[in-house]
C-alpha cells in the first residue's frame, strides 16, 4: 500500500509540474497576442511624407496611428488623421478635420467658414490662396468629413477633386504619439 501511495504523489507532482509548464506558455501566448493587438491597433508607425502638415508634422518625422479610436467615438474637429484619399487603399495622407458631417464648408478670401461662421483655429495657418471646390459651399454627407494640411498653400485635401471629402471608411485611424527620435517622443495636437 505504501509504494502506491509514493506512484500517486508521484504522479501528482508530474501533474503538477506539467500544469506549470502548461500554465507559463498559456500566459506567454495571452501576452504575446495582447501585446500584438495593441501593436496593431496603437502602434502602427506612420512616416510623414512632404510639407503639408508643417509646422505640426514635419516631413521624415514618424508617429503611432491609433487605429482603434474611432471604433468608439466619432472623429472630433482638429483631430489629426491617417486616411486614403477616395479608394486608393494603397496611399495614405495625413491631415487635420475641419469640417464635420452634415456641416456647410466655404473658403471665403482665404478663411474657413462652417455653417456660416469663421472657423477659430487653435492652430495658426495663413490665408488660402486656393479655395479650390470650397469656393462655393459644400455640405458634408453623413459620415464625411473636410479635411486641409496645416500648410494651406501647401497642401492637397478636401478642397482638391483628387481628395474631396472623406468618409469615415477611409480614416485609418488619428495620430496620436510622435516617435521620431527618443528625444522627440511626445503627444500630438
Amino acid at each position: 500500500m505504501g509504494g502506491n501511495m509514493a506512484y500517486r504523489r508521484e504522479k501528482q507532482q508530474e501533474i503538477s509540474k506539467f500544469q506549470i509548464i502548461l500554465k507559463l506558455f498559456v500566459d506567454i501566448a495571452i501576452v504575446a497576442g495582447m501585446a500584438a493587438f495593441f501593436s496593431i491597433s496603437l502602434g502602427e508607425k506612420f512616416t510623414v511624407v512632404g510639407y503639408s502638415m508643417e509646422k505640426s508634422l514635419t516631413n521624415g518625422e514618424e508617429a503611432l496611428i491609433n487605429k482603434l479610436i474611432y471604433h468608439f467615438k466619432q472623429p472630433e474637429r482638429f483631430d489629426i488623421v491617417v486616411f486614403c484619399p477616395k479608394e486608393e487603399k494603397d496611399k495614405r495622407y495625413v491631415k487635420r478635420i475641419i469640417g464635420l458631417p452634415g456641416e456647410t464648408i466655404q473658403i471665403i478670401s482665404g478663411r474657413v467658414y462652417i455653417n456660416g461662421e469663421i472657423l477659430e483655429e487653435p492652430i495658426e495657418t495663413e490665408k488660402m490662396l486656393n479655395a479650390g471646390l470650397a469656393q462655393e459651399p459644400i455640405t458634408l454627407g453623413e459620415n464625411e468629413y473636410f479635411l486641409l494640411g496645416d500648410n494651406r498653400n501647401n497642401s492637397e485635401d478636401s478642397r482638391y477633386e483628387s481628395v474631396g471629402n472623406v468618409k469615415i471608411d477611409n480614416i485609418v485611424g488619428k495620430l496620436w504619439l510622435r516617435v521620431t527620435t527618443l528625444n522627440d517622443i511626445g503627444w500630438i495636437e
